[in-house]
């Protein structure tokens, strides 16, 4: 007799979004989209600026009206103020920006009791609630501090803290880890996995991080108001079968030319470069390239799988049916100065009262370099670049940047080097011919040199058909890209780059990184820059990681990933069925520096077999199983926080030791 057939009962819906159109005057900033989140899920919207993500946010938290569609949250229907306020209670949302929800004024104390009043929450299970959610963000001995006063990842943490202190069913977060470093942004996803796994909590968030799309239960992502591609990891990979194929090739250009006549990605990673490939076995992929490459010989040939940002930008590439445009450089001649070294830092020291932001900080940059410059908010990063551009004069050391001097260069070292700030420098007001024109004029062009400096800005940088354009107007990463023009027009041997690419799609962020590459190998610019995106930091030839004013690890991506394995061991991935129970049983079963990766476990493993019986034994116990182990590659983001929280662990260990 046949069994019955057990039906699972489908799972709670907590939102539901159905056509969803929002325009703004004539523009449509989100058109036809479709969306359910599922109770106890940490749902993402992933996409660049002006994807719609936080117009469709907001409308979900009741906040912002739209054109046409339904949104339903917890089986109401969002369509007047009256239903917002049926739901507001259930719900806590946190806006973009760091920061933007609370009080400068206010000490960390002052702003959650504020929240806490502000959403009712009883006086006898605030102090529990408050104590609770400070030792998961570490903000526990910061309570006195004014928000003002706060770090970025800080002031998003408190902005997370009086966002959950009542703890909502229903938590919005827009951009909750923009701008905040990799420390951050793990202990922002290991709240959520805590909470999700305590509260039952359902969490949607966005994110221009490509690399946190593997976090999510499930995931849209969103271009031009428009969803792209939704459903979980796995399912959102498997729209894109392919192999990416990793080498050395000598030269390097020549490489990059030859394969552009037959692959859509193509990308380069310091000595690297990364190869997209539609075939799914190694063999055959590996085949793929070195015929591309004809008589140039690949080096260390590894052949991965896709992660999601190669899915995204050949989702995107196909929805544009065309490849992104190359940069075309004409070539230069480049004088190399002191001792061959464009830039040079040595022991540089910066302080701000009885307070040292740069302490003894050495470094040097060669022309034609890539030189990141990575590390925490507050690590000291920008101080250093003022230092270096004549803005802020240092306390004590040196510094020479393009052959000057930087304390007695004054003008000289501005002629010399190109600077693009987070904010671009552009005048939005401005059409693209006039600020490149505008910006020739400033640094003393005459007319003739202008009008090349502007044929060559509008090759380089992609802008054919945007010279009228308003910049106001310009796509994000268009814009990124006249901003760095304006820094090159007047031809400087330096240039230093603070955060250039955030908020920009993965098309452009690879246009741009193209750009970068060129300028370095075929003008031998040299260029000194500062990313948030770890996947980023890849690109550089040489990376310098600052913790409290100093640097604390210096090399190539590949030997900083190599002196981690030497030290704590590979990356071991678990996959269980649990992932939340899972990760509070190995820690108390004295796994130390395991994360929670999405649904997987992540942990730093001297001997990865043994440790994978253990976790396998340990998990039994407790009725847990382990659905398969594997060894990964260290991503930079695993460099970067191991060395940090060594360091943290280090000075705590010293600051009891003084108070023993």
């Amino acid at each position: 007799m046949d069994q019955p057939e057990i039906l699972t009962p489908p799972p709670a819906q907590v939102v539901r979004v159905r056509g969803f159109v929002k325009q703004y005057k004539q523009h449509i900033a989100v058109s036809g989209i479709d969306l359910e989140i599922h109770k106890g899920e940490i749902y993402g919207l992933i996409g660049p600026d002006g994807a719609g993500k936080s117009s469709l946010m907001k409308a979900i938290a009741g906040v912002l009206t739209y054109e046409s569609g339904t949104v339903e949250v917890f089986e109401t229907m969002i369509d007047t103020e009256r239903a917002a306020e049926r739901v507001k209670q259930r719900l806590g949302f946190l806006p973009q920006g760091l920061g933007l929800n609370l009080y400068p004024d206010l000490s960390v104390d002052e702003n959650i009791d504020f929240f806490a009043r502000l959403r009712l929450v009883p006086e006898h299970e605030l102090a529990e609630r408050k104590a609770r959610l400070l030792a998961m963000t570490r903000l526990d001995k910061f309570r006195a501090r004014a928000m003002k006063n706060l770090s970025g990842g800080m002031k998003q943490k408190l902005g997370l803290i009086c966002t959950l202190i009542h703890e909502p069913e229903l938590a919005i977060l827009d951009e909750p880890t923009t701008g905040v470093d990799p420390v951050s942004r793990r202990d922002f996803w290991a709240i959520l996995a805590e909470l999700l796994q305590e509260r039952g909590m359902t969490v949607l968030v966005s994110t221009a991080y490509m690399d946190e799309a593997e976090r999510f239960h499930r995931l849209s992502f969103l271009s031009s108001g428009k969803v792209l591609a939704s459903g979980t990891p796995a399912e959102v990979h498997a729209l894109v079968p392919g192999s990416m194929v990793t080498f050395e090739a000598t030269p390097q250009l020549e490489a990059i030319s030859r394969l552009k006549t037959g692959c859509t990605q193509v990308e380069a990673l310091g000595p690297v470069l990364r190869v997209f490939t539609e075939d799914t076995n190694p063999v055959s992929a590996a085949q793929a390239i070195t015929s591309y490459l004809g008589d140039i010989e690949p080096q260390q040939l590894h052949v991965d799988k896709l992660d999601l940002e190669d899915v995204f930008v050949a989702l995107l590439l196909r929805e544009a049916d065309q490849p992104p445009p190359s940069p075309e450089l004409p070539t230069a001649s480049v004088s190399s100065v002191n001792h061959g070294l464009a830039i040079e830092a040595k022991e540089l020291i910066r302080d701000f009262g009885t307070f040292r932001a740069v302490d003894r900080v050495s470094f040097q940059v060669k022309p034609g370099e890539i030189f990141g410059l990575l590390g925490a908010n507050g690590a000291g990063k920008t101080t250093v670049i003022k230092m270096l551009n004549g803005i802020l004069p240092p306390t004590g050391g040196e510094g020479w940047v393009a052959g000057e001097d930087m304390k007695t260069a004054g003008g000289a070292i501005k002629e010399r080097i190109g600077y693009m700030s987070q904010a671009f420098s552009l005048y939005l007001d401005l059409t693209v011919e006039e600020n490149i024109r505008l910006f020739a004029g400033i640094y003393g062009l005459d007319r003739r040199a202008t009008n090349e400096r502007f044929a060559w800005i509008v090759s380089m940088a992609g802008l054919q058909g945007y010279e009228s354009s308003l910049t106001v107007r310009l796509p994000m990463g268009v814009r990124q890209r006249l901003a760095l023009g304006c820094a090159l027009v007047h031809q400087p041997r330096v240039l230093f780059l603070d955060e250039p690419t955030s908020g920009v799609d993965p098309i452009g962020r690879r246009h741009f990184w193209d750009i970068l590459s060129r300028l370095a190998r075929e003008e031998g610019v040299a260029i000194l820059i500062t990313t948030h995106y770890m996947s980023e930091a890849e690109h550089g030839d040489h990376l310098a990681l600052m913790y409290a004013g100093r640097i604390v690890a210096e090399g190539s991506p590949a030997a900083m990933k190599a002196q981690v394995e030497r030290e704590a061991g590979q990356l071991l991935e678990v996959v269980t069925d649990q992932p939340g129970l899972a990760l509070r049983q190995l820690e108390r079963a004295g796994f130390a520096g395991i994360a929670l990766f999405g649904a997987q476990l992540h942990l730093l493993s001297r001997d990865p077999a043994q440790d994978e019986v253990r976790i396998r034994e340990s998990l039994a116990s407790e009725g847990l199983h382990v659905l398969g182990a594997a060894i990964r590659p260290l991503s930079l983001e695993d460099v970067f926080v191991h060395r940090v929280m060594a360091l943290e662990r280090r000075d705590r260990e010293t600051t009891k030791g003084a108070a023993a």
